[in-house]
């Protein structure tokens, strides 16, 4: 099979669905002309035109409700926020209206709208540009969310999300846009709602998404040479969130060991936490471990955002204390 960066399985995606459905269109800040702040729709203006890739003002609240206009009135559009912080701007229209608005019309206006970007820290970006949404956005009903970690995930995802009849926060990273991955040149689709076990193991359950799944594999690989098998999931989907893929391997492994890079109040850790002592909970030889961010804005020192970010050494150090538990 072929390779391709992580930009161009996105941008793959869209046009792909742009092609098969005149009324998918693209609208963001710099979309058209610059090809995209991360050259992900590099190429798409020169074949569909102006009119259905849109370069907007620096304005997220006024061209998120433009694309929830047309989305009511159905079209689909792709909505493309340069980072999810800037996507702030734009919550009242994603959750007072995007997410709302089939429950508010008794079911008789839809909203199939994608909101896509990266989210999280990327380097020495400082507080307001380093946040992390999933968990934020996983909150509202109405919403899908989805956050993907490699190319295949990524075209795959998108191209369902699409398709898809309700509003959808899809998550990127700004780290790895230039990351390669297998990906069939063939159309495929990836249904939302499911996980996905990357790694098969049998002494413990590592759950994690987007790019901290490169962390939870550098952990695995480096447990492995101590003869510790690690099980690792990619949620891909964080609502609706698969918890009997979950539920089904720690019953196998007997622990688990959650790994995000959002704050640890209220994240999808605290989720998974629970649904797991609920369904698992004679299963568990130890009890849960979620490794987060730091619970603090992430500053602009290197230092501090080491210290800030996950990273392998302290899934391991997890994983251990969990075994640990388990074993005296």
């Amino acid at each position: 099979m072929r390779e391709i960066r992580f930009r161009e399985a996105v941008g793959e995606a869209m046009s792909e669905e742009m092609r098969r459905d005149p009324n998918v269109f693209l609208m963001g800040e710099e979309v058209a002309e610059y090809n995209g702040a991360y050259k992900v729709s590099k190429g798409m203006l020169d074949e569909f035109g102006p009119d259905r890739v849109i370069d907007t003002p620096i304005a997220e609240l006024g061209f998120a409700g433009i694309g929830v206009g047309a989305a009511m009135n159905g079209l689909r559009p792709i909505v493309e926020f340069m980072t999810w912080n800037f996507a702030i701007l734009a919550f009242d229209q994603i959750v007072n209206s995007a997410a709302k608005i089939l429950s508010m019309s008794g079911g008789q206006v839809g909203c199939p709208i994608v909101f896509r970007g990266p989210t999280g820290a990327a380097g020495q970006l400082a507080q307001q540009h380093s946040q992390t949404f999933e968990a934020w956005m996983a909150n509202v009903p109405g919403l899908k969310v989805i956050s993907v970690s490699d190319p295949y995930d990524a075209k795959g995802l998108l191209k369902s999300a699409i398709r898809d009849d309700d509003p959808i926060c899809f998550f990127e990273s700004e780290v790895v846009y230039s990351d390669m991955g297998v990906v069939p040149a063939e159309e495929y689709l990836i249904p939302i709602g499911q996980a996905k076990v990357k790694r098969e193991g049998t002494d413990v359950t590592i759950v994690s998404y987007n790019k901290m799944m490169k962390v939870a594999f550098a952990a695995a690989e480096e447990l492995a040479k101590e003869g510790i098998s690690a099980e690792v999931i990619d949620l891909r989907t964080i609502r609706p969130l698969d918890y009997k893929t979950i539920v089904e391997s720690v019953k196998k492994t007997n622990r688990l060991v959650t790994l995000e890079e959002a704050w640890p109040f209220g994240s999808v850790s605290s989720e998974i936490a629970y649904e797991v002592q609920k369904y698992a909970f004679d299963y568990l030889d130890a009890p849960v471990t979620r490794i987060t961010g730091a619970d603090v804005s992430l500053a602009y020192t290197p230092t501090i955002v080491e210290a800030f970010m996950p990273n392998p050494a302290k899934v391991i150090k997890a994983v251990k204390e969990v075994l640990y538990v388990a074993q005296r």
